[in-house]
């Protein structure tokens, strides 16, 4: 059997540094190759797949040892990069790192870190090559490494993720809160040819209007009071991988411009900016609200919904797919234990029927909330069913009609409301009446309320309002 030969490029303008290097790593296993500077290396370098670089930043000629770095990425982004520099001019490793540099060196070089480093990018990448293998064994044998579940309903996902993962083409996934849309974008990136690219999961939903721009586009200094120095925007961050739009209906119409605009003319330019930066990027967007309804109602652009929808994909909720309950919640259950350092626990029969008779309209996030609670609240080895909350044991607090203190009075033979539960109508009433009030825009509704958008966020999805 052969051991494979991995290629090393060493780059740096000191001609000590660059044989001291070359020497010290001198090896059966290895191929190594010296350029003194940045200019030299980026021609060596499309002329070879070198594995490993190992890189100066400070140098002369007409390229940095950051460009050079970029480029690489760009150009092949599964490559290892160790950055050599000076003790004064860590924070520009730091920025390499920020690149994609795997490590990096100060100066003077102890040969004995190197050796170190550069057998655990080595690892790393043996590590990397396992996993990847892994993920296409199971794809042939139908799994999905992300997702659990053994469901008709979830093995239909399965095969769609399959069908669509290699094409380079926009996929709508859409499906109820907590159902898993990020996992199913996950899933079919990593089974995707941009595997080893970037994976940027942006969420339009998370953020104020006023941001949103600035984030989606990047940015370059002085573009506005605050920019003290250039970012690149979701599309740009994701270059050469996957990007997700998740909650893209919460787009306002010039965001929804602007990026009709991207995706027709498949580059973006930051703000502030005068370079249209071309675009290599897979996007997958997602959404819990029923876009042809947005359409219709003149909140998401027709033209725009129809290059969204190019694929479209539904993710079924965890009621449609009760069969998959043991399974998830025997996996939350373990990794809760890993997380929190709990011993064991086990799931009673009459526990498991009653989770798998709830309807779960939190959906897999409540489950997995759920078993995380039990492991960490639960004293003994068995999680009974009286371990549960009351909804989910089939006796449901009583008094939900209305949400209006004067009609909490009960006659002698009525049962008497939780206060907890009493409250929470309360505060779904009062939600409620925000959203009407804002239009459904979650931004002004949390300032109406006089909450942040995170809080919004988690109170509607503990409610499951849509």
């Amino acid at each position: 059997m052969t051991t494979e030969v991995f290629r090393i490029l060493i780059v740096d303008d000191e001609p000590n540094i660059r044989t001291g290097l070359a020497q010290a790593l001198a090896s059966d296993s290895f191929t190594i190759a010296t350029a003194k500077d940045a200019d030299e290396a980026w021609t060596l370098f499309q002329s070879a797949h070198h594995l490993l670089v190992l890189t100066d930043l400070k140098m002369p000629g007409s390229l940095s040892g950051i460009e050079l770095i970029r480029r690489i990425k760009d150009e092949r982004p599964e490559t290892l990069i160790i950055v050599i520099t000076a003790h004064g001019t860590v924070e520009t490793a730091v920025e390499a790192m920020r690149l994609g540099a795997h490590d990096y060196l100060t100066k003077p070089i102890d040969l004995g870190t190197l050796r170190l480093q550069v057998r655990n990018a080595f690892e790393h990448h043996r590590l990397r090559e396992e996993n990847r293998r892994l993920r296409d064994r199971l794809a042939v044998a139908g799994e999905i490494p992300e997702m659990i579940g053994q469901s008709a309903a979830i093995r239909d996902v399965f095969v769609r993720i399959r069908q669509v993962a290699d094409a380079d083409v926009t996929v709508l996934v859409q499906g109820e809160s907590g159902t898993g849309k990020e996992l199913v974008a996950r899933a079919i990136h990593n089974l995707s040819h941009r595997r080893e690219g970037p994976f940027v999961a942006a969420n339009f939903g998370a953020l104020p209007e006023g941001l949103i721009e600035s984030e989606l586009f990047g940015y370059e200094k002085g573009a506005f009071t605050g920019a003290q120095r250039q970012k690149a925007g979701w599309f740009e961050m994701a270059r050469g991988g996957t990007l997700l739009l998740d909650e893209v209906g919460e787009m306002m119409t010039k965001t929804q411009v602007d990026l009709l605009r991207v995706l027709e003319q498949r580059e973006v330019r930051r703000l502030g900016g005068a370079v249209m930066v071309p675009l290599d990027v897979r996007l997958v967007v997602a959404t819990h609200q029923d876009m042809e309804g947005l359409v219709a109602s003149g909140k998401m652009r027709e033209d725009l919904y129809y290059r969204l929808n190019v694929i479209p994909l539904r993710v079924p909720p965890l009621r449609e797919r009760r069969d998959d309950v043991p399974l998830l919640a025997q996996h939350f259950i373990r990794w809760a234990q890993q997380r929190h350092g709990r011993e064991p626990k086990q799931v009673a029969s009459a526990t498991m029927r009653a989770l798998c008779d709830y309807s779960w309209p939190g959906n897999v996030r409540q489950l997995k909330n759920c078993m995380e609670r039990l492991v960490v609240t639960v004293d003994g080895p068995i999680i009974h069913l009286e371990d549960l909350p009351s909804e989910m044991q089939g006796r449901r607090p009583s008094a939900t009609a209305s949400s209006s203190p004067g009609n909490l009075a009960q006659t002698p033979d009525q049962e008497v409301p939780t206060l907890e539960a009493a409250v929470a109508e309360t505060e779904k009433a009062t939600i409620l009446a925000a959203l009407e009030r804002s239009d459904h825009h979650r931004e002004r509704t949390a300032q109406l309320l006089g909450v942040s958008v995170r809080t919004l966020h988690y109170k509607m999805n503990r409610y499951s309002l849509q």
